[in-house]
């Protein structure tokens, strides 16, 4: 009964999960499509600011919670996948926070850019034309900021990625594609970095990325984690770790 309970308990946690995921992915996307907020450049995301202060404002709110979101979606899978490898667990685990830590921190910028154009910043005294340079230069740090983030959006998805095709609990097609989504996100900070002219290179990785965490996070929603009921005599953990040694029988 007790491993019973155990199996339901971690079903819940992977439906909550996948939960997250899609709400994170969601609010990835709203921030975008409300401020520019992540994949836009930096005349788009200034060009939101002056055209409707409002809506680039709701946009930054939901790119804070988006950051929340996949903070514990993180916790969530660390919690469903600790069984398999403590150590790798734990490692995509801190990964993911120190990224969302970083991201968050580059908001900062879009904060700057934000209280420039208001009049209770006393930024009078500076010309239209020195606002604006102050305030692209602020949303150029949050995107220096943003890029530096993927390095470790990238390297999270490794472990994630190795403990997902060795669990037994999720399909291995999964595992694969979160290791590819790794490298998918890893081409990008690798360009935005050093070759920042040629955005196109990791155009085709935002479809392995969207096709990757879109999947991963459908399928703990509507699939959950199963166990096989052959082993419902051992507890979980050592189902997910591997065989047991058997003791002397009488």
């Amino acid at each position: 009964m007790n491993s019973i309970a155990g199996h339901m308990t971690l079903d819940k946690v992977a439906r909550i999960t996948g939960g997250l995921y899609l709400a994170y992915i969601v609010a990835s996307v709203l921030a975008t499509a409300l401020g520019q907020i992540g994949l836009g450049t930096a005349p788009q995301v200034y060009q939101a600011i002056v055209t409707n202060e409002g809506s680039f404002r709701l946009g930054l709110v939901i790119a804070l919670i988006s950051g929340f979101l996949f903070l514990m979606v993180a916790w969530g899978l660390f919690v469903i996948l600790r069984p398999v490898s403590g150590n790798l667990a734990l490692l995509f685990l801190l990964l993911n926070a120190v990224g969302v830590a970083i991201q968050g921190a580059s908001m900062l910028g879009l904060v700057s850019a934000l209280l420039q154009g208001d009049a209770s910043s006393h930024m009078q005294s500076y010309s239209a034309a020195q606002l604006e340079g102050l305030a692209y230069l602020s949303i150029n740090v949050y995107k220096a900021g943003f890029v530096t983030a993927q390095l470790f959006f990238a390297t999270w998805l490794f472990p994630l990625g190795c403990l997902v095709y060795k669990s037994g609990i999720l399909p291995r097609a999964l595992g694969v594609l979160l290791v590819l989504d790794g490298i998918a996100v890893l081409v990008w900070f690798l360009q935005a970095l050093l070759l920042p002219d040629y955005p196109a290179i990791h155009t085709p990785g935002l479809v392995v990325s969207f096709v990757a965490e879109v999947g991963l996070g459908l399928w703990l929603l509507v699939k959950g984690v199963k166990v096989e009921d052959a082993e419902a005599g051992r507890p979980l953990e050592q189902r997910l770790a591997g065989p047991q040694v058997e003791g002397t029988r009488t």
